[in-house]
């Protein structure tokens, strides 16, 4: 092996990887056996992040960054002028095990640009998952990027082998897709992702009859979107995520800040700052969906379609919601509780298993998990509050920004190297 032509390689081809924030591992479940080599538990093997969301203790590289299709916002685009490189499925392979006996990773992230056609790439990252798999025994968390336009063969073999499959559909929008990379079409991104939900289905019904059935894709499968490279507003942007979670099952929707690397015409120009602040309140948002139970049509509107950047989301929608305050903690629903700006998920159920041994206090609350400095002017107690009055004050909203601070920072950092 030529170890400065593979390490040239490996940062060709980690850097260039670095574009895809989607490399979560939560949700797999392939426990380490006798003789076998790594462990990916159902709690999720990733724990570090960089500022910009990419997961660190994961091998992260492009197979190649040759591709035939020449999209206007990626860096590997056919007419682009760069190094290329390629990778063999051995190279991986051993990159892989050696990395994770050295401790560097815990798993493999696995992207391509596409080469010669969709099905010929998939197959050589599904070569490289099946013989981690087969020959080293290497039970390790293992995510692959579908490639759009793949067969339902090799998206059936991939999900055997994978723990997590995702497609990208880039750009939110149809219309901004045709406009940046006209070549590509939409539906050979959403044929793998309704395959693979379809196999998830089908797999959790067969389980449920048969003890031992081959596991499918079981952390499920995300997606990812370039925010800012075109003119889709927040909400429309919210609402083709929610479509996705609603229809194909989605773990997780990823939004990336467009960065700019080319020059091109159709594209912010090159001194266009990365929208992170917009993409960190698209994230809030996306939780507030997921697990608030707030609608698309509720975060934002089409008088309102672009999220607040001074305030989260949820503040936002209070702030333009106040006729549904005070909430009364004693007494009030689960889902109402939720929507208090700075009481989250978990202090929600708190405050409803403890309402029920006492009278809750604003020392109780904090106690809870609050964050009180917001909340204390959404609620009400028994005994009354104080805070209240603030609600009808015409300088609310000054008020509420004047005392708080975002800890979002603007920054784009490098990928970390293994060397």
């Amino acid at each position: 092996m030529n170890f400065d032509r593979l390490k040239e390689k490996l940062e060709i081809l980690a850097d260039a990887a670095k574009y895809d924030v989607s490399c979560s591992s939560s949700g797999g479940t392939r426990k380490n056996k006798k003789g076998a080599l790594g462990d990916s538990s159902a709690s999720g093997i990733c724990h570090t992040y960089t500022e910009d969301g990419r997961c660190v203790s994961l091998l992260k590289i492009l197979l190649t960054n040759h591709c035939i299709y020449d999209c206007a916002y990626c860096v590997s685009r056919s007419s682009n002028d760069i190094k290329r490189a390629a990778f063999t499925v051995e190279e991986v392979v051993d990159l892989t095990i050696n990395f994770y006996r050295r401790n560097y990773i815990e798993g493999l992230f696995l992207s391509s640009g596409i080469f010669k056609n969709a099905d010929t790439t998939m197959e050589r990252l599904v070569r490289v998952a099946k013989k981690l798999r087969l020959e080293e025994n290497f039970n390790g968390y293992i995510h692959l990027k579908s490639i759009p336009g793949a067969s339902d063969d090799l998206m059936q073999e991939a999900a055997l082998y994978a723990d997590r499959l995702s497609v990208n559909i880039e750009i939110p929008t149809e219309s901004g897709l045709k406009l940046l990379a006209p070549e590509k079409n939409r539906q050979d991104m959403i044929s793998p992702m309704r395959y693979i939900q379809k196999g998830i289905i089908q797999y959790k019904d067969e389980k449920k009859i048969l003890k031992k059935v081959p596991k499918f894709a079981p952390a499920g499968q995300s997606t990812q979107m370039i925010v800012g490279a075109t003119n889709e507003n927040d909400l429309q942007i919210i609402k083709v995520a929610d479509h996705f979670y609603k229809n194909f099952n989605l773990k997780r929707v990823y939004y990336s800040g467009y960065v700019p690397v080319l020059e091109d015409q159709r594209l912010p120009s090159l001194t266009t700052e990365v929208p992170m602040l917009r993409e960190n309140r698209l994230y809030q948002s996306d939780w507030l969906m997921r697990f608030y139970g707030f609608k698309a049509e509720e975060i934002l509107d089409p008088r309102v379609p672009f999220l607040d950047l001074e305030v989260d989301p949820k503040l936002s929608w209070a702030l333009r919601n106040l006729d549904q305050f005070p909430i009364n903690l004693q007494t009030a629903e689960y889902q109402l509780i939720l929507r208090i700006p700075g009481i989250g998920v978990k202090t929600a159920q708190k405050i409803v298993s403890a309402r029920r041994f006492q009278i809750l206090t604003m020392d109780h609350l904090k106690k809870l998990g609050a964050a009180v400095n917001r909340a204390k002017y959404f609620i009400d107690f028994n005994a009354g509050n104080a805070y209240l009055r603030y609600l009808t004050d015409k300088n609310f909203r000054k008020l509420l920004v004047g005392g708080s601070s975002s800890k979002f920072h603007n920054q784009f950092s490098q990928q970390l190297t293994l060397f």
